[in-house]
């Protein structure tokens, strides 16, 4: 059984469950801002780290992570833990970079089973860097979930100009961090900032977790 974060007012309507990246656990200084920003709007933030990256954390161990895929069934059973000790009414779930596109595996069959609401992610690694052809988008392109996705301008995963050529269905909405690369942080040139750009990416999951129906 993992071991959960949970942030944020335990009354909220909204649950949101979130697995972070292939390089970082779940207590790492980017996932603890934006849980703690989304918790401080409201959102009840649920954290967990798969069972590699929870082995690493323990050992030290740099096994890499298994293929996506492989975790889909992880993060299903995390869910499942999780909900039954929530009260929250509405529950989406999502991650950093791998977290985000586990979810994203997962998203369609828990959705058509009304167990969950939405999906986010946040950086969703559509292709590895430098592999543009290397695409991780065909499960994205039949997806009915509501989805918000969180994207740096530059992210080495998927810069705008690609993503925005993949003809992503109606059910994706992109939120597009000024400037930012894989972690939102943007070049100084660019005027913006990496605060300025996590508080843009809160409110806008805020908005749009606020916009679903109850899942229950």
């Amino acid at each position: 059984m993992p071991a959960f974060l949970t942030d944020g007012p335990a009354d909220s309507d909204t649950l949101l469950v979130l697995a972070p990246g292939a390089g970082a656990p779940m207590t790492s200084d980017w996932m603890n801002a934006v849980s703690d920003s989304l918790a401080a709007v409201g959102l009840r933030v649920a954290r967990f780290d798969f069972a590699y990256m929870a082995a690493r954390v323990e050992t030290g161990s740099r096994k890499p992570p298994p293929k996506a895929e492989a975790l889909v069934g992880e993060y299903e059973t995390a869910l499942d833990q999780i909900a039954g000790k929530e009260r929250a009414r509405r529950i989406l779930i999502g991650g950093k970079s791998l977290g985000g596109r586990v979810a994203s595996l997962a998203a369609a069959s828990l959705f058509d089973r009304g167990r969950i609401s939405g999906l986010a992610c946040l950086s969703y690694p559509f292709h590895p860097p430098k592999q543009p052809a290397s695409l991780r988008t065909a499960h994205l392109l039949a997806l009915a979930c509501p989805t918000l996705i969180v994207q740096g301008e530059r992210d080495p995963f998927g810069v705008r100009s690609e993503v925005e050529s993949y003809g992503l269905p109606p059910s994706i909405t992109v939120h597009w961090a000024v400037d930012g690369n894989h972690d939102l942080s943007p070049r100084k040139a660019s005027g913006a900032t990496l605060a300025g750009n996590l508080d843009a990416a809160v409110q806008a999951i805020t908005r749009f977790a606020k916009g679903l129906p109850h899942t229950r």
